[in-house]
């Protein structure tokens, strides 16, 4: 089986004004229950796990996916012979969460993680 996009995520500014907005929109219900605030809408009620946010450095903001991957290390590798570049090395934000930032050729960011 080839590897699943398993969460989407929307990040800018201002997390808690965009929680309220996407909460509004679809209905969506977040749990923001976390060090961070970031509201997630678990897959079952949305079809994908979605995260709402502020950015890590409170700049900009971005909408993405994340790919489930086996190594976090060997999917920026791959990405980066093939022409893009690693945006976030693997970190992990938290227990349990071990992820990845790249941009394809033309700037598109997609994120990695390890389940």
């Amino acid at each position: 089986m080839a590897d699943q996009v398993i969460h989407a995520e929307v990040v800018g500014k201002d997390g808690p004004a965009l929680q309220r907005f996407y909460s509004n929109l679809f209905g969506w219900h977040l749990d923001t229950n976390n060090p961070g605030g970031y509201g997630i809408a678990p897959s079952a009620e949305n079809g994908v796990a979605t995260g709402i946010g502020t950015s890590p450095d409170g700049s900009g903001g971005w909408v993405t996916f994340y790919v489930a991957v086996p190594s976090v290390d060997d999917a920026l590798a791959k990405a980066e012979k093939l022409g893009g570049r690693t945006i976030m090395p693997k970190f992990s934000p938290g227990p349990g969460a071990v992820l990845g930032m790249f941009a394809d050729p033309e700037g598109h960011v997609v994120g990695v993680t390890e389940l």
